[in-house]
């Protein structure tokens, strides 16, 4: 019996690779930015009323911080839609991966392929120290003495989501 071939629709690729991007990368993002947005600007507002600690250098610092995690939210982003405009079929069988786990078929595997680009190598590296610039600003902003811990340490993340958030939704229409 001869075997039917299908024929890849790179469309369809397209529109699977959006939706992981919809799925994984928008949603996440605009829940913990927001999450991450309520504990800073909380943690600002305790040091403003209650403690009575706010200074012009805690509203600096606090900017920095939230300036800091946009910038490096931007560089991700960026990075990812260059994923997106040139790999879309890495993205779309991540959602196929992501589907499969979900209906609970562990026995049909998808081929993730690789991501070949040159300065492949150097990414892990440059996530690892945007890790350390979000973390290691924080800990310098505490440690000075003008942000408390709360604020400090979620104001960073809190820019870096929704820097993700508000750039990927330039490319990927939302409602439909």
């Amino acid at each position: 019996m001869p075997k039917l071939i299908s024929v890849r629709d790179p469309q369809d690729t397209l529109t699977q690779a959006q939706e992981y991007v919809k799925n994984y990368i928008l949603l996440p993002s605009g829940m913990l930015g927001l999450v991450c947005l309520l504990g800073a600007v909380g943690g600002l507002g305790y040091q403003l009323l209650a403690a009575d600690s706010y200074t012009w250098d805690t509203f600096y610092q606090s900017s920095g911080l939230f300036l800091s995690g946009i910038g490096l939210g931007a560089a991700q982003t960026l990075y990812h839609r260059y994923l997106l405009r040139e790999f879309p079929d890495v993205l779309a069988a991540r959602m196929k991966q992501g589907l499969n786990r979900r209906k609970g078929n562990i026995k049909k595997t998808i081929d993730v392929p690789d991501i070949q680009h040159s300065g492949r190598q150097l990414i892990p590296i440059a996530y690892l120290l945007g890790i350390i610039i979000l973390v290691g600003s924080a800990i310098a902003a505490f440690s000075y003495g003008r942000v408390d811990m709360v604020p400090a340490l979620l104001m960073p993340w809190a820019g870096f989501y929704w820097a993700k958030m508000f750039l990927w939704r330039r490319v990927i229409n939302v409602a439909k």
